[in-house]
């Protein structure tokens, strides 16, 4: 314990004395820190401004000024059916400069079509889904609810089982 104060008491007279100019240089050091959060924060502050949220953003490197001169029109439809894996799926989307509509379908294992109208607009994506078709319950019965999931029955294992290699 003896050694603690003796430590303690040559700390304080150091501070008292020779390292007194230690105490200022923490006062200029806290006042640097505050003036740079300052900065920090009116940066994000312009820069969050500067650059809104939204659909209306400009294209990077100066192609915004070109591009909106030029509606943006187009119209697409595509669709895949494979009768073989019982998948059928697609979409189709119109735009015509800002108003953007379309749909998507997708063949549900349960024999319904999932399909999901659509519009976008300034405020975001707004989506309508709806079910066509009705619930295809499997043959048999089987318990589990009768919802057929197509699966096939199992590969069979290889005849010929492999032994682990020698060291």
């Amino acid at each position: 314990m003896k050694v603690l104060a003796k430590a303690h008491e040559e700390r304080k007279q150091k501070l008292n004395g020779e390292n007194w100019c230690v105490i200022p240089l923490l006062i200029g050091f806290v006042f640097f820190l505050q003036q740079t959060t300052i900065l920090l924060v009116a940066l994000a502050a312009a820069a969050a401004q500067g650059n809104p949220q939204g659909y209306n953003n400009q294209a990077p490197g100066g192609l915004g000024s070109q591009s909106a001169s030029v509606p943006a029109n187009y119209a697409f439809q595509w669709e895949v059916e494979d009768a073989a894996s019982d998948n059928f799926f697609g979409q189709e989307e119109q735009r015509e400069d800002v108003n953007t509509q379309g749909s998507y379908f997708v063949q549900l294992p349960d024999g319904r079509r999932l399909k999901v109208d659509y519009f976008v607009d300034d405020t975001g994506y707004h989506p309508s889904v709806s079910y066509e078709g009705e619930i295809r319950l499997s043959p048999g019965g089987g318990g589990g609810g009768g919802v057929s999931q197509g699966f096939s029955k199992p590969a069979s294992v290889p005849s010929q089982l492999y032994a682990q290699p020698g060291k």
